[in-house]
C-alpha cells in the first residue's frame, strides 16, 4: 500500500460490516443497503453499540466507493443493488489479518487474547502464537495496520488497534424518519450538485483570470 488510507468512525463500522458479513454469513454477502444499515446498528459484536441514521451510513458507503474500497453489484433476479467491499484491492491481507482488521474495525482497540476469541468467528486461529504472528505482521508492513499500545495502568496486557482511520466509533445518532431505501439517492443528488457547483465556480474562477488579464493588457 503506497499510502495510508484514512476512514472516518462511520466508514469503518460500514467497512468492518460488509467484512464481516462476508466471512460470517456468505450466504447472504453481498449485503443490500437496508441488511447493511441493520448491521451497522446491530447489537452484538459492536462496540460501542450505536444508531446510525440512514443517511449516515450512505454517506460513508459512497465515500468508501470513492476510494475504491466499495463496490455496488447487480445480482441476478434481484433488482435491488448491494453492496461488497474490496480491501484487499487496496491494501492486500491474508484472511487471517483481515479477520482481524474487521474486529478492530467493529469493537475498537482489544488484547491479543479478545481478539483470537472473537475473530475465530470467522476464521479459526490454531494457537496463540498465530495470533501473535498476524499482529506482527500488520505491524511491520511499510504503512502498518495495527498499533500497539502499552497495558494502561491496572491491565495487565498491551492493547491493539487499527490505523485505517479513527478506532472510535462516532456518538450514537439519533435515526430520523427519511427511509433507508432512499438515502443513497439523497447522498448521490447532494454529491451532483456539489460536483455541479464546484464546476461553476471553476469557470467563474476562469473567466475572473481572463478580464484580469484583458484588463491588465488595457492598462500596459
Amino acid at each position: 500500500m503506497s499510502m495510508r488510507l484514512v476512514l472516518n468512525a462511520v466508514e469503518c463500522r460500514v467497512l468492518g460490516c460488509l467484512i464481516e458479513k462476508e466471512l460470517t454469513t456468505p450466504e447472504y454477502y453481498p449485503l443490500t443497503f437496508n441488511a447493511l444499515h441493520a448491521a451497522c446498528n446491530q447489537k452484538s459484536n459492536r462496540e460501542p453499540v450505536a444508531v446510525f441514521e440512514p443517511k449516515s451510513v450512505a454517506r460513508a458507503l459512497e465515500d468508501l466507493r470513492a476510494k475504491h474500497l466499495v463496490w455496488e453489484v447487480s445480482v441476478t433476479g434481484n433488482r435491488v443493488p448491494k453492496y461488497k467491499h474490496d480491501l484487499p484491492s487496496q491494501c492486500p491481507v491474508t484472511p487471517e489479518e483481515i479477520a482481524v482488521l474487521a474486529e478492530l474495525l467493529l469493537r475498537g482497540e482489544q488484547t491479543a487474547a479478545e481478539l483470537r476469541n472473537r475473530a475465530s468467528r470467522m476464521i479459526a486461529f490454531a494457537e496463540a502464537a498465530s495470533m501473535d504472528a498476524v499482529l506482527q505482521a500488520l505491524m511491520a508492513r511499510e504503512e502498518p495496520l495495527v498499533a500497539k499500545r502499552p497495558a494502561a495502568p491496572g491491565q495487565r496486557e498491551p492493547r491493539y488497534v487499527h490505523r485505517l482511520g479513527d478506532d472510535v466509533a462516532a456518538p450514537p445518532a439519533l435515526a430520523t424518519a427519511s427511509a433507508p431505501a432512499g438515502a443513497i439517492a439523497e447522498v448521490r443528488l447532494e454529491n451532483e450538485r456539489l460536483a455541479a457547483l464546484e464546476t461553476t465556480v471553476a469557470d467563474l474562477q476562469a473567466q475572473l483570470a481572463e478580464l484580469k488579464a484583458k484588463l491588465a493588457g488595457l492598462l500596459g
